[in-house]
């Protein structure tokens, strides 16, 4: 069932997203060869928690019979695709590309947020990877209209994706977002034929193209979180939670 979000819980939801926002903002400065993936963790958790937030991954539910999630962030290294671990060991060089995904729980709701970063100067490769990452989510965005179906957001993200020749993965996904992280929809980022439920107004969707410089498989690694490209390619990652309205898509992950 898609829940549909009254005009107190968006509220709620707009202030969980702003500071997921600042946080996605505010990190840039701090991304840069010789820190650590811990240190920067360790920046995001004190400063969501000097904005009266709570950080909802620390602490979330394993996965394949792992611990539960240690951090606050997932930091993602290049072929990382997402949930990578912060990790005092994780020491950024040049030409690096991180992904950095945010979870913020502000009032009992949820906000959720990704984007990729260059660690200083990197390649043309990596460079376009992003580009096109950011610019399939844009579309995505804009394909999430009241009256559309949820499989016009999948259309519009492979489409972009795959006319720069790069891939869409496939075993990871959107999702519903609210009072849970996770609720219905899953929103695919690969367009499968299929027409989904048709958009409402007052739903919040967490939109999150993941696109691979190689091929779209992905395996997960020991510590049964972290997940890689199957081929060693580079990885980019991109998310917004937005609310839908009669008026189109409010981008709640903005400061």
């Amino acid at each position: 069932m898609i829940l549909l979000k009254t005009d107190r819980e968006l509220e709620l939801m707009r202030e969980a997203n702003r500071i997921v926002a600042i946080i996605l903002e505010e990190i840039a400065a701090r991304i840069r060869p010789g820190v650590t993936t811990l240190e920067l963790d360790s920046w995001a958790e004190e400063r969501i928690t000097g904005l009266k937030g709570l950080p909802s991954f620390k602490g979330y539910g394993g996965r394949n019979g792992a611990r539960p999630f240690p951090a606050t962030l997932c930091t993602s290294v290049n072929q990382e695709v997402v949930h990578g671990i912060p990790s005092a060991a994780t020491v950024l060089s040049e030409g690096d590309i991180i992904g950095i995904d945010v979870g913020v729980i502000c009032q009992g709701y949820n906000g959720d947020g990704a984007r990729t970063y260059a660690v200083g100067s990197v390649t043309p490769q990596a460079r376009r990877l992003m580009e096109t990452c950011r610019e399939s989510l844009r579309l995505g965005i804009e394909a999430a209209q009241s009256g559309n179906h949820l499989g016009d957001i999948a259309k519009a993200v492979d489409g972009c994706v795959r006319a720069a020749g790069f891939s869409v993965v496939r075993d990871l996904s959107g999702h519903g977002i609210g009072r849970n992280m996770h609720e219905d929809p899953q929103i695919l980022n690969y367009y499968d034929g299929r027409r989904g439920p048709r958009l409402k107004s007052r739903m919040t969707l967490a939109i999150e193209p993941m696109i691979n410089a190689g091929s779209w498989e992905v395996c997960t690694l020991e510590d049964g979180w972290t997940v890689v490209t199957g081929d060693g390619s580079l990885s980019a990652h991109y998310e917004h939670t937005v609310a839908l309205t009669d008026n189109g898509p409010e981008i709640l992950t903005r400061c």
